[in-house]
């Protein structure tokens, strides 16, 4: 199991990096960058939670853990 300032910490990198390639391709698609800041933002928040809970729902589940001997 993770500490939680971990779990939130890969969250927010891993965040951070998917902002910038969002919001690259939706500057390129939509011809706006504050629109596509915008929907950068959204998703990376929709994003941020999501996978945070993930992390916490998987750090329970003991299958698939191999175990140290």
């Amino acid at each position: 199991m993770e500490d939680k300032k971990r779990t939130l910490t890969k969250a927010l990198t891993w965040q951070a990096i998917g902002f910038v390639l969002m919001t690259a391709i939706n500057y390129f698609y939509l011809g706006s960058l504050r629109e596509g800041v915008g929907l950068s933002t959204l998703l990376t928040l929709m994003g941020l939670v999501s996978y945070y809970w993930h992390e916490k729902l998987w750090a329970r589940i003991s299958w698939g853990r191999l175990t140290k001997n």
